[in-house]
């Protein structure tokens, strides 16, 4: 499953730069699926969806830090654990029960994030 920033979150920020698939962002920030990764232009998502991988998506909170679903990973592929969840000083990084995925899900997604 896919990793959540819960509203304990005190904005320290240091969950960001730990993320290997650029995957958390500021509040308020809008975010994009090229940012640390491979992606540009036009893509099709593993759903299906079309994207443009250059174009800003609509942040997913105002207030708090927040992790894109669609590209986390849990750090699969990288590291033995999420990396946010090891350095939150609040442990708010916690798994999110409506992104309930499989390793071998997650292992795409990095694929699909990172691969050439």
């Amino acid at each position: 499953m896919a990793i959540i920033i819960t509203d304990e979150c005190i904005n320290c920020g240091a969950c960001e730069p730990e993320c290997p698939n650029t995957a958390i962002y500021e509040g308020a920030d809008d975010w994009r699926y090229k940012d640390g990764t491979k992606l540009s232009g036009k893509i099709i998502l593993p759903n299906g969806e079309e994207v443009d991988a250059n174009d800003p998506q609509t942040p997913i909170s105002d207030d708090i830090y927040y992790i894109v679903p669609g590209k986390c990973t849990e750090c699969k592929g990288f590291h033995d654990e999420p990396q946010c969840a090891a350095v939150c000083p609040v442990d708010c990084c916690v798994p999110d029960d409506n992104h309930v995925e499989s390793d071998e899900t997650l292992l795409n997604r990095q694929a699909f994030l990172h691969d050439e």
